[in-house]
């Protein structure tokens, strides 16, 4: 018979858990979970936790969602995966199809992770410029604090030192911009004051370099990894502007922001802008099964169209386009259609944000919002404070990673107010014991 305890000791000598140092779980077990419903996990003794980080950002609409594993069932009767290079299948063109209504971009690329997908972007826009007679445009820019996974071309371009130091020396070189975050602008300065003045250093970089420049990553509206760094969407526009003018690649990563986030569907659509590529992942499906989609332009695919192998893109996953994820992420888009998703979600934060008021009275700073994501900074002298937050949090049932002091609320867009409630009040509780 399966325990905590059990599972506790065989994952502990079997498995290497991601972003973790292992020795720390000596003092800090590991969470069996044997099951999932809605917004809660449950462990094998019973023990349920609100996941309020949505399993790292890509639970949706919940655990055991039933039409999704629906969709998943059934396309397990019919196919579950071929080889995608010389054959196609019906959810691969679906979802292809859909995406492109969505976003207004061309093909999609399939992988599996948000770091994939980063590297696939870095990689056709290099080899776009290659194949139009333009090769020294060989270079990326980026933000600063940005993050874009850790594989390591994604890695070249991330701003996170605790990821990127040690393995440095297998790097390519990348410049990083200032970051439009609206918590570094000056007193008296607006938000979309600063993000203008950002952008205005980024087009004197891009002025000076932009013969070797290709591309332009970055997280629209939100740099998630680095403490949810919020900024104003008049960044984008002047952006995407420059990047026009000075015939550079527009990268948007919505990995981590895409698929109602941020309040719409994708985060461009608050600065109306398209970008020549766009990441996606995690909320694909909903949570459900790994899946990464890079799209991107008619313009830039033509220009790998030829007769030539070589001039094609021959990056390639052994599960590319799965059938099983894509019907996942069928499913998942029929449900924003069909239960009006963005609209509910609207009310959702705004109820959310007027239950927030209450943190006013506790040392924090910077409380703020956008679409379905929350996060304030706890001011706090604790050095420990991030990981005697998440212990605190976990005996009282409740899923919340702090990133520093940094505390933030992600969870799945079928939390009732209700559970909002319960969420607030316990982490109004461990705030109490956690700064007095």
């Amino acid at each position: 018979m399966v325990s905590n305890q059990s599972l506790l000791d065989r994952s502990h000598h079997s498995v290497w858990h991601p972003c973790t140092q292992m020795k720390q779980h000596e003092t800090l077990p590991l969470v069996p979970i044997r099951s999932g419903h809605g917004v809660w996990l449950e462990d094998f003794e019973g023990k349920r936790y609100l996941d309020g980080v949505s399993s790292w950002w890509v639970n949706l609409f919940g655990h055991n969602n039933s039409r999704i594993k629906d969709a998943i069932r059934q396309q397990l009767d019919q196919l579950e995966h071929v080889i995608l290079a010389g054959f196609t299948h019906q959810p691969v063109v679906e979802l292809s199809e859909k995406l492109s209504s969505l976003t207004g971009l061309g093909h999609s690329f399939y992988a599996s992770d948000g770091a994939s997908a980063t590297e696939i972007a870095l990689k056709m826009s290099f080899h776009y410029w290659r194949n139009i007679g333009k090769p020294e445009k060989t270079q990326f820019i980026s933000l600063q604090n940005g993050y874009h996974g850790e594989t390591l071309g994604s890695l070249s371009v991330t701003d996170v030192a605790l990821f990127k130091d040690t393995y440095a020396n297998l790097l390519r070189g990348s410049i990083a911009l200032p970051s439009p975050d609206w918590r570094l602008a000056e007193t008296g300065e607006t938000p979309e004051q600063y993000a203008l003045r950002c952008a205005s250093a980024a087009e004197a970089h891009i002025a000076a370099h932009h013969t070797e420049i290709a591309a332009f990553i970055l997280e629209p509206l939100i740099q998630c990894a680095t403490g949810m760094a919020m900024y104003h969407p008049a960044y984008l526009v002047r952006i995407r502007d420059i990047c026009n003018r000075y015939e550079i690649h527009l990268i948007t990563d919505e990995i981590a922001v895409g698929f109602g986030r941020t309040g719409t569907m994708f985060a461009v659509e608050q600065a109306a802008i398209k970008p020549d590529f766009i990441c996606l992942s995690k909320g694909i499906t909903g949570g459900y099964l790994p899946l990464s989609v890079v799209q991107t332009t008619d313009e830039i695919y033509a220009a790998f169209y030829d007769d030539n192998v070589a001039r094609g893109f021959l990056h390639s996953h052994s599960y590319t386009g799965n059938a099983l994820a894509c019907s996942a992420a069928l499913a998942t888009l029929a449900i924003f259609e069909q239960d009006d998703v963005l609209n509910i979600n609207r009310s959702k934060a705004a109820y959310l944000n007027q239950r927030l008021q209450v943190l006013d009275e506790l040392p924090i700073s910077h409380l703020r919002n956008t679409g379905m994501i929350w996060a304030f900074e706890v001011q706090t002298d604790n050095p420990g404070f991030q990981k005697s937050f998440y212990q605190a949090a976990l005996q009282r049932g409740l899923l919340l990673r702090p990133v520093a002091n940094t505390v933030y609320f992600m969870p799945p867009y079928v939390i009732s107010e209700d559970e909002m409630d319960w969420m607030v009040m316990q982490t109004v509780e461990i705030l109490h014991k956690e700064t007095t």
